[in-house]
Parts: structure tokens; sequence; C-alpha cells
């Protein structure tokens, strides 16, 4: 059977990464709906650990940012620290290690251009599909949010929620760890205030949108 056009944006396991970005103490009282994008990114977390999926963890600045918030569950995995806002670099070789890789999931903050535009941009430039959990990501401003986010889409971004990405990645109601991972998705999604991004004639999401 011939291989998926890359265009297609489908991801499997075996070629795909999660990075989880930057979701520290500091930024807790900060950004936009820090706890509810904690609480997709968690979820996000759990299905990759069920489905083996690798997980990178980062840390902007540490020492002034603080460590990971305990609540996204990324407990034993070791952090990788940085300052340079996209996680491309620090995480060379990581990537270099992973010949099959062909998808990035990101989740986390910020939206605006400080970080996941970035990552996405030199993600890209690597000849490989982004897809960004729109409801695991937030910014400190809504306008900061919505525009970083149709800049991705225009850039060749991937722009999906949690949950399909999550089946997506199972593909099947057969597959042996659908039952947990049902029990993940079954769990309600806070509210990402992103109803209002996808409404109203103004919105740029929708008025550049692909045909």
């Amino acid at each position: 059977m011939a291989a998926a056009r890359a265009s297609l944006g489908r991801i499997r396991p075996e070629s795909s990464i999660l990075f989880l970005c930057d979701m520290q103490e500091k930024l807790r009282d900060r950004v936009l709906y820090f706890p509810q994008i904690v609480s997709v990114a968690a979820r996000m977390l759990k299905v990759a650990r069920l489905l083996d999926v690798p997980v990178l963890l980062t840390e902007q600045y540490p020492q002034g940012l603080g460590p990971t918030v305990p609540e996204l569950g990324a407990q034993g995995l070791r952090a990788i620290s940085k300052t340079c806002f996209s996680m491309v670099p620090p995480l060379q070789q990581e990537l270099d290690r992973r010949p099959q890789l062909r998808s990035v999931l990101l989740c986390g903050i910020e939206t605006q251009g400080s970080s996941l535009p970035h990552w996405a941009l030199d993600l890209l430039d690597r000849g490989l599909q982004v897809h960004v959990a729109v409801d695991a990501c937030s910014s400190r401003s809504e306008m900061n949010r919505l525009v970083a986010l149709d800049r991705m889409r225009q850039s060749g971004v991937f722009l999906s929620t949690s949950e399909v990405l999550i089946l997506q990645l199972v593909k099947d109601a057969a597959h042996p760890q659908f039952k947990e991972i049902q029990k993940i998705i079954k769990e309600p999604v806070p509210d990402m205030g992103l109803l209002s991004f996808f409404q109203g004639k103004s919105n740029p999401l929708l008025l550049n949108s692909r045909p």
C-alpha cells in the first residue's frame, strides 16, 4: 500500500512524538486558561504513555520561571532546560536519534511568537509534520493566542484538538488500549475560550481558512 501523503496530516504512534512545552509554576498566574491547558496536556501525556509515543518535556529558564507544575503528571520525565525561544536546538540530539519521526504533537506555552510558532517553524524546516493541540496551548493574551494560531496554520501547521489527535493515534476501537483511552477522553474537557475564535465573520481563522 502506498504511503500516506504528508499533506494529509496522518499521525501514527510509531512515527510521532509529543512535546510538552514550558508549563511552569511562575506562569500559572500569567497565562490564560492555565489550569485548563495543563489538564488537557495531561490527557495527552496519559495517552502517549499508553501508546508508547515518546514524550519530551521542556522548561524555559527554570531558575526564574520555576519547575513544571505537578498536575501535568510529568514526574519521571527529565525536563530539558532552555533559554532560547525554540525548543528545537536543545532537542537536536533527541530528534536526530529518531530517524522514523514524521509527526510532532505540540502542547504548552506560549502560543504567541515567543515560543510555539518558533518551535513549529523550526520543526517544519526539518521536514516534519506539526500538529498543535489548540485546547492544550495558550498565551498571556487572547489576541496573541489567536494571531499565533493563524500564523502557524498559514505556515502549514495542522491545528487540531486533543481528542481528534488521540483518536487519530488509536485508530481503532479494537486497539488493546482503547478502553483505557476511552476513559480519558470521556472526561469533560474544560472551557478554553476557543469557541469565540471560531465564530463570527471577523475571525481571521475563518477568513483565511483553506478551501
